[in-house]
C-alpha cells in the first residue's frame, strides 16, 4: 500500500504541472473573451436585437464569461490530459473549455438576473431568501441554457474547435 504523503506528492505535483503560465492563461482569457464577445455580438446584430446599449451589455457579459473561464478551463484540461495522448488532449479541452464557458457564463448572467429581481425578495438570508434566491439562480441558468447557448453558434464553436486542436498540438 502507498503511504500517504507519497499519494499527496504525486497529487501535488500533478497540480503543479498542470498549472499554465502566467502569459498563457493571461493572453488565452483575453483571445478567449474576445472570440466570445464577437460570438454574441455578431449573432445579436445580425438577430436586430433590442438595443445597442443591451447589445453591448450582454457581449460584454460573454466576454468577461470568456475571460474568467479560460485558466481554469485550460487548467483542467491539462489536468486531464496529462502525460496521455493528443486525442485526450483534444477531447478534454473541448470538454472542458465548453464547460466552464457555459458555466461562467451563465454564472454571471444568473448573478445579474438575481440582481433584476432582488427588488421582489425577502430580506438577505431568511430562510425565504433562500428558497427565493435558489430559484431565481435555477431559473437564470435554465433560461442560458436555452436562449443564450445559441449566441455561440457559429463563431463561438469554431473558436472552440480551434483552441481545442491548438492545445492538442501544444500538449505533444
Amino acid at each position: 500500500m502507498t503511504p500517504l504523503p507519497v499519494i499527496r506528492n504525486r497529487v501535488l505535483d500533478r497540480i503543479r504541472n498542470a498549472l499554465p503560465s502566467p502569459r498563457a492563461a493571461v493572453c488565452g482569457a483575453l483571445l478567449w473573451a474576445a472570440a466570445m464577445g464577437a460570438s454574441a455580438l455578431v449573432n445579436l446584430l445580425l438577430d436586430d436585437w433590442v438595443t445597442p446599449a443591451n447589445i453591448r451589455f450582454v457581449s460584454l457579459l460573454y466576454a468577461a464569461g470568456g475571460a474568467l473561464a479560460y485558466p481554469v478551463g485550460l487548467f483542467l484540461a491539462r489536468l486531464v490530459s496529462l502525460g496521455r495522448h493528443w486525442q485526450v488532449a483534444l477531447a478534454a479541452a473541448f470538454v472542458c473549455l465548453l464547460t466552464t464557458t457555459i458555466g461562467f457564463t451563465g454564472g454571471l448572467f444568473a448573478l445579474q438576473y438575481r440582481s433584476y429581481y432582488a427588488q421582489w425578495h425577502e430580506p438577505a438570508l431568511t430562510i425565504a431568501w433562500s428558497i427565493q434566491f435558489v430559484h431565481t439562480v435555477a431559473t437564470a441558468f435554465y433560461q442560458f441554457i436555452v436562449l443564450g447557448i445559441r449566441l455561440y453558434f457559429p463563431l463561438g464553436f469554431i473558436a472552440l474547435a480551434l483552441a481545442s486542436i491548438w492545445f492538442a498540438r501544444q500538449q505533444r
